[in-house]
């Protein structure tokens, strides 16, 4: 359950490659490629998920199930268009 936290998702940019590097390094993956998707809860950036929808990177240790499907389908919406 969320409560009231907000979601925020935006694409990603340059100035990310750090975040995007954190969320792999916390999810024990290879740092996405390419453009993504960045699900931030209030101002902290939790999942991310390439444009392509293929890959995800998440933080362990939020709930982050929620975030990851809604990157999923607004990647899938963003293909779509």
């Amino acid at each position: 359950m969320l409560g009231m936290t907000s979601i925020t998702i935006r694409q990603s940019n340059e100035a990310d490659a750090r975040i995007l590097q954190r969320l792999a390094d916390l999810d024990s993956a290879r740092p996405l490629e390419g453009p993504a998707l960045i699900g931030e809860l209030g101002e902290r950036a939790v999942a991310a998920v390439s444009i392509d929808g293929r890959r995800a990177v998440a933080d362990p240790f939020e709930r982050t199930e929620h975030v990851v499907g809604l990157l999923r389908r607004t990647a899938l919406g963003l293909r779509a268009a």
